[in-house]
């Protein structure tokens, strides 16, 4: 089963190109999972051996380990894509996992930071270094944008249009967007640009390290090398921490705070979806939860018969 766990790591991360952290959790899911196979079916075991009981006598093995509902069903999300995979590349004919469902799961609303925080937080970013002028890049063009950080590490040179003000990205499935610029975010880039010799001074872009391959990355690390994903997430969580307590400070919740920001100032759903790269509404759905809950603490704090 390990051979065609690499094969499938493999194709996400250069055919459905996505980032690091996704593949890391693919991983690690798959590889409990094969231990769990081979201790009943035997060192070496391949996928066409698992039946649907299996799965099953699986999922029963990690409620008893003490997983949670949201861990299992991850898991089960991450054996759905595998046999999706297996199936196409005619390595197993059916998928085990059918008829099985994932246990049901609280909605959790988005978290985002507050308009008033963020305007905080460009304040405070110190840009008297190229590191800082760099991180204040790399702020306002996640929090302008909406991009995924896997699309910002991405990001080539080329793919900003300073006259068009807008960003060409490369989302997940290698499907491409064209996002607008806000003037914010191109006097950023800008900024950047200027003093983006410096970082590169300091080493060579090496392969690798959040770049895709033979093209030029736009955010660079201290080191001179492709600012990786999880050096964005070093700078986000330290700006955020400044700013606001919410519990997860991650360039993640710099994509909730722009969906947010923009479904409470009365923007179209769908146009939303579309900025945010998503395939089905529904999953741009989730965040007008969090609007109607903001107008509901606005109500209550403004309506005298509230």
């Amino acid at each position: 089963m390990d051979h065609r766990v690499r094969q499938f790591l493999d194709s996400l991360e250069h055919e459905r190109r996505c980032s690091p952290r996704t593949i890391e959790a693919y991983r690690n899911d798959l590889a409990q999972f094969r231990v769990f196979i081979e201790a009943r079916r035997g060192e070496g075991a391949a996928p066409d051996v698992v039946d649907r009981d299996l799965v099953r006598e699986f999922l029963g093995d990690l409620l008893r380990r003490g997983n949670t509902k949201r861990t299992i069903a991850r898991r089960l999300a991450a054996l759905r894509s595998f046999y999706r995979y297996l199936i196409r590349a005619h390595i197993v004919q059916a998928s085990p996992l059918v008829g099985i469902r994932a246990p049901a799961l609280e909605r959790r609303l988005p978290e985002f930071v507050e308009e008033d925080a963020m305007a905080a937080l460009f304040t405070i970013i110190d840009r008297s270094t190229p590191e800082g002028i760099r991180d204040a890049a790399v702020m306002e063009v996640l929090y302008s944008t909406g991009m995924r950080v896997s699309e910002l590490t991405s990001l080539s040179p080329g793919d900003v249009d300073m006259r068009g003000l807008t960003i060409r990205v490369l989302g997940k499935g290698a499907k491409e967007r064209i996002l607008p610029l806000g003037d914010h975010a191109k006097a950023a880039i800008l900024a950047y640009i200027d003093v983006r010799p410096q970082l590169e001074a300091k080493g060579r872009p090496r392969a690798g390290s959040g770049a895709v391959e033979g093209r030029v990355p736009l955010f660079l690390g201290t080191r001179g090398g492709p600012l990786s994903p999880r050096g964005v997430y070093r700078i986000v969580n330290r700006l955020l921490s400044r700013v606001t307590d919410i519990e997860r400070k991650s360039p993640q919740v710099l994509r909730h705070t722009f969906a947010t920001h923009l479904l409470n100032r009365g923007a179209d759903l769908r146009a939303v979806k579309e900025l945010l790269g998503h395939e089905r509404l529904s999953t741009t759905q989730v965040y007008t939860h969090t609007s109607t809950e903001r107008l509901k603490q606005i109500y209550r704090q403004a309506h005298p018969k509230a």
